[in-house]
Formats: structure tokens, sequence, C-alpha cells
């Protein structure tokens, strides 16, 4: 039986088993996917002992993406530009690697919305103004997707401009920093508006924009999953604008994983989606 996790703390938020464990079943696979509660004090020990424990691997999530990017013993390039793991795999020799899935997970998402509502031809090489709002680690991580994905050119916007220049680092010829504040003038000359932050978030406040600026054909992405529909999304969509919601990012960031776990790549379906929306609406309602 091969077996994978998902470790953080705390952990019991997490979707990953639901996500994980639709698609052992789907494939009739004997493993197993589950959560590990490891506070921060105990991780380097955890990871440590992962060679010869009997697991193939796992994802990691908050607070220990950083942690494991030191920690681990060979890293993808693209987790080297990103400066997080959130995806760890039991080499043959034992050595642990580390990887970032969630660029491409955003990016994968943002692809198949896109094709859905623009044709098969869409793709993210012909963005010249990706607005990006937020410079945490999900922000790096996406910055990084749109660049490998052939974007041209991303603004990055926080309140904290020193965080905005310190991402603009991954590649300075095509990352611009701005203060917050420059929002507004910025909006006419966004093609792909992307909220990394917070705002939106169940329990936080609203994210609330005047979208008139943007151009018609502009798509409006929030990496927010809960609610599936943000006050951002709402008000996009209301003004007829694309929309792409953050469930999607969370789905296919676990694909690469999975395949490097179990040994086969499944794929985000509807249906997967729909047993997600449910837990989320069921758990919503409590």
């Amino acid at each position: 039986m091969k077996r994978a996790f998902v470790t953080g703390h705390p952990i019991a938020q997490s979707r990953s088993p639901l996500i994980h464990g639709h698609w052992l079943a789907e494939h009739g696979l004997d493993g197993i996917y589950e959560r590990l509660d490891v506070a921060p004090a105990a991780f380097e020990s955890f990871l440590r002992g992962l060679p010869g424990s009997g697991y193939a691997g796992g994802n990691v999530t908050i607070p220990h993406k950083e942690a494991a990017f030191r920690l681990v013993d060979r890293l993808t390039p693209r987790a080297k530009r990103i400066g997080a793991v959130n995806t760890l795999i039991v080499e043959p020799d034992g050595g642990l690697r580390g990887d970032n899935t969630d660029a491409l997970g955003f990016v994968a998402h943002l692809v198949q919305s896109l094709h859905a509502r623009r044709g098969p031809d869409w793709s993210p090489s012909g963005l010249s103004g990706v607005t990006l709002l937020g410079a945490g680690g999900a922000a790096r991580a996406i910055t990084v997707g749109l660049l490998e994905a052939g974007a041209s050119r991303i603004r990055v916007l926080n309140r904290n401009l020193d965080r905005a220049q310190a991402l603009a680092e991954i590649e300075p010829g095509r990352i611009e920093p701005l203060p917050w504040e420059s929002l507004p003038s910025r909006l006419p000359e966004t093609d792909l508006l992307v909220n990394t932050t917070s705002l939106g978030m169940v329990g936080n406040d609203p994210l609330v924009l005047d979208l008139s600026r943007l151009p018609s054909t502009a798509i409006v992405a929030d990496i927010v999953y809960a609610p599936l529909e943000t006050r951002l999304l709402a008000d996009a969509r209301r003004a007829g604008l694309a929309t792409v919601d953050g469930l999607g990012m969370l789905l296919h960031q676990a694909v690469p994983g999975f395949e490097a776990w179990f040994g086969v790549r499944p794929t985000v379906t509807d249906r997967l989606r729909d047993v997600v929306v449910a837990d989320l609406t069921a758990k919503s309602a409590r």
C-alpha cells in the first residue's frame, strides 16, 4: 500500500485528503492519503524521519512551506524560484525532493477556465498587463507560474512595498513593484487581475474595487475559495467580466504530487469539483 500525507499546523481544515481520496477510489488504487498535524518545533525531526517511514511523500502547508524549502535535499528549479515547498517526494536513494506545484495549479486552472470561455487557442503568453494584489507566498508562486507560461509583464501591488520589491527580484525586468494606492490608475491597463490576499475570505473584510476601470476583456481571478464566489468575483461577474475562482488552483496543484506518489496522473473533473464544493457548502452551513 502506498502512503502519502498533508502536514501543517493546524491541519483539520485541509481538503487535500478529500481530493486525493477521490482519485484513489476513482483509479482503484491501494493507497492512503492522510492528515498529519506537526507543530513547527517538531517539523525538522518529522522531515528527517520520512525516508524509511513508508510514505512516498506528501504535501506541506502553512506554516511549514519555507522550512521544507530549507530542509529538503534537492529542490526543483521552480521551487528554488518561489522560495517555498508544498510537495515532498521521497526519492529511491532516500533523499527528499521539494517541489512547488501552486504555480502549475494556478496556471492550469486559468487555462482551463479561459479555454471554456475564449477557445482552445487562449494562452497566458498573450498577457502583458497582469496586476497581482499581494506579495506573499501564493503571489510568488503565481508570479513564477505566469512568467513560465509566457506573461510578459506583471505588476505587484502590496500595502508593504518592501515585500513587493522583494518579490520583483525573481525577475526584475518583467516584474514591477508598486504601492497599493496606485491600483486605480493601473486597472485600465490590466488584462488579468489576481487577488492573492486574504481579503474576501470568510471572516475577513471583502475586497471592494471599482471594476468599471477595467477593460471589458479583462479577467478577474481570486485564489480565495471559501466562499467560492467572493465579493470581488461577484462584482466582476455582474460587470460581464470573465472570472476564475480559487478552487481550481487547489485541485490542479494536487495533480503532480498524486502522480509522483501513486504512479497515475489524475484528471481534475467536474465530478471532483462537485465533491469538494459539496464539502465546502456543508461546512459553511454549520
